[in-house]
Formats: structure tokens, sequence, C-alpha cells
């Protein structure tokens, strides 16, 4: 591997990728969490599209909407850790302008995604709770593969600019990536022009895609929490707000996390690289290995399907 410190070229055919900057001696420790996250990310994940596929009972909206959450959960995080993990143990640094672009859209498309699905299922919660009559009427399969596709197209649409903007712009300083994968910003910070536009779209796409998923999930909440509290019975409060509980719980994984990260990469100034990068790294994990988790302790249908997987018995 060369140094590319003071190489001059406008489109790089390769960039460097360094994993965790300062921390290059512990990469092989590092690994050990990292890939044990990835094992339970894919199991988890993959057993929940399994006994979704397989039982005929959870053909619902519910679970077709945990279903399309699985499956961005496996493509974040095999759009990422493969590469980190390569890096951590083979010191494969090197990555192809087209792969970096490419990976680049793939985490900003479905994380965007991910966010839609959760704004969808908390609109699922609220039909079911609100208008349980009209339920299987409101949300036919129709419509749930409609909402889904505009979940899609919505973020690939809007994802689009962040590769097409990079590859405009000249790379004439560096090629040399201090992260484990390519986001948007790592990427293009590193051209040696005015990159305003693809900082303030890229803040455009934050605050209008998640802070509408986020208005709309708290909107639905709103009108659930009343919808609850006018029940007769505590009992009955608490076993209708259960049913929320995975949700909220999700949605929590996802967006703590990714506030948290978002706030130390804009006013964590005096916060080490090492810790920063290594922050962001392990947020995109956290959703694809917390999510199957919570649903396979707390929906009482998936934890009896698993526990008939693995006993052969009848539940």
């Amino acid at each position: 591997m060369s140094d590319s410190n003071t190489t001059n070229f406008t489109n790089p055919s390769t960039f460097i990728l360094l994993g965790i900057p300062g921390l290059e001696a512990a990469h092989i420790w590092i690994s050990i969490p990292f890939c044990a996250m990835y094992a339970i990310a894919v199991l988890g994940n993959f057993t929940i599209l399994f006994i979704v596929k397989r039982e005929s009972s959870l053909h619902g909206p519910m679970f077709y909407f945990l279903c399309m959450l699985a499956i961005t959960d496996l493509v974040i995080s095999t759009s990422t850790l493969p590469k980190m993990l390569s890096i951590f143990w083979f010191n494969s640094r090197e990555i192809s302008f087209r792969a970096c672009l490419t990976q680049m859209y793939f985490i900003h498309a479905f994380s965007t995604m991910e966010s839609g699905i959760l704004m969808a299922m908390a609109f699922d919660r609220y039909v079911a709770i609100c208008s349980p009559l009209r339920y299987s009427t409101t949300l036919t399969n129709s419509v749930v593969a409609k909402i889904g596709l505009a979940v899609v197209l919505r973020s690939g649409i809007l994802t689009l600019p962040y590769p097409l903007l990079a590859r405009q712009w000249p790379y004439c300083r560096t090629n040399i990536i201090p992260h484990s994968y390519c986001g948007h910003m790592a990427v293009v910070k590193l051209a040696c022009a005015d990159i305003s536009i693809s900082s303030y779209y890229g803040l455009f796409d934050l605050l209008s895609v998640i802070g509408m998923d986020v208005f709309f999930i708290a909107v639905s909440y709103t009108l659930i929490l009343r919808a609850i509290f006018h029940l007769p019975t505590k009992d009955a409060r608490l076993k209708t707000f259960g049913t929320c509980i995975s949700h909220l719980f999700a949605i929590l994984a996802l967006y703590i996390p990714g506030l948290f990260s978002s706030l130390t990469q804009r006013f964590g100034h005096n916060v080490p690289l090492h810790c920063h990068v290594l922050i962001v790294s392990v947020y995109l994990l956290v959703p694809p290995v917390l999510h199957p988790i919570i649903y396979g302790v707390r929906t009482k249908q998936i934890r009896d399907r698993l526990l008939q997987l693995f006993t052969h018995k009848e539940i």
C-alpha cells in the first residue's frame, strides 16, 4: 500500500480506509465484539424472516413490516461489517472508488428506509389500537405493499444525490479516509472543492426525512396513549400498551444511538478521533442486533414459535 498523502488526482481509483485510527494495534481485539454482534444480527434477523415465512398465522401487516425491518438490518450490517472485519483481520484497507460510493449509498438509503419502516409500524399500532374494527380492511396486503414501496422509493431517491455529488468533486489532497466505512461526509471532506451543497443536502435529508418520521411517530403515539387512557380498566390499559412495547424499544434502539452519533459528529470536537469512529461504527450495528432480540423476547407469537422450533413441541 503506497502513501497517498501527497498524491494529486481528480478521480481516485481507490480509497484507503484506516479502520479505527489510533487503535490499529487493537484491531484484532476490537474485531471480536464486532464479529459477535454481526453474527447475532445475521442469525437473529434471518430467524425472524424464517419464522414469519413458515408460520401462516403470522402473515399479517405487523409481521410484514417486521420482515421489512429485518431485511434493512441485514443489508445495513452486511454493507459495512465484512469490509470492516477484513480491515481488522487482514489489513485489507483498499476500497475502489465505485465500491466506496456504492457502500455509501446502501448505508444511507437503508438507514433512511429503516426509519420509514418504524414510522409505518407506528401507523400499524395506531390503527390496531384506535380503530381495531377497521384494522383488517385498512391495512390490507395491497396497502402494506404500497407503504413498503413508498418507503423504498423515498429512501432510494433522496439518497441518490449523495454518491452523485461525491462523484463530481475533485479529490486532490488525499485518498485516505480516517474511518472504517465510506460515510457520506467522511468521503466528501477529502474533496478539494466547496462541498457546501453536499453538507447542506445531507442536513436537509436528515431533518426532512428523519424529522418527518419522528413527527408522525410522535403523533401516532399521542393518539394511541389517548385511546389507552380511555380504556375502562388498568389491566386493559396495560395489556393494550404491552402490544406497543416492542415497537417503542425498536424506535429507541435506532434513534438514541443515532442522535448520540450525530451530536458527537457535530459538537464533539474534543472527542478523540478513535472514539468518534468507534461510536459511529457501533451505531450501525446496534439496531440490527437489538431489533430481533427485542421482537424475539417481547412478541409472544414469535417467542412461542421459537420455543416450538427448538423444542419440537406444539404451543
